[in-house]
């Protein structure tokens, strides 16, 4: 059986504080918030509630959306893009060289006044978190989600 624990509405509500308090943005969603033993987080429709999960083997379930450590919140890409269109501070737009650079898994070299973990946006589309750190910004892309090749991003 999966170990996740269904997070009550205090426990929400200092997630959402934390997405205030580093991205400046106000995160509402119907969804309910579960949270494994790696303080991983996921969002899932409450109505999934209303299934009998006992007798399945499930490794996850719903949509991971970041992980609670040292009291800082690190979002998923997913959790980058919706939270992403929200956010008033911490967000980081980068070129196309940069985009690519993200994208393989490189840190990238940003000079700004940022704190902690950054939304990484390039034009419309939010590629994920990292972490601000002496001038730049420590990648976080899974080694699987990564590009292998050097590809053009089209305009």
């Amino acid at each position: 059986m999966l170990e996740l624990k269904i997070l009550n509405r205090k426990k929400i509500k200092e997630i959402l504080a934390l997405i205030k308090k580093q991205w400046g943005a106000d995160f509402k969603t119907e969804l309910a918030f579960l949270m494994n033993t790696q303080n991983k987080i996921f969002l899932v429709n409450r109505e999934v509630f209303n299934l009998n999960l006992e007798k399945l083997r499930i490794n996850s379930i719903g949509l991971y959306f970041g992980e609670l450590k040292n009291n800082e919140l690190r979002l998923s890409i997913e959790g980058s893009q919706l939270i992403g269109n929200d956010a008033k501070q911490n967000l980081i737009e980068i070129n196309e060289t940069q985009a690519m650079q993200w994208l393989k898994g490189e840190d990238i070299g940003i000079k700004g006044n940022y704190k902690g973990f950054v939304i990484i946006k390039h034009k419309n589309d939010f590629l994920g978190t990292g972490k601000y750190k002496d001038g730049k910004v420590l990648n976080f892309v899974p080694k699987a989600r990564r590009f292998k090749y050097n590809l053009e991003i089209p305009d």
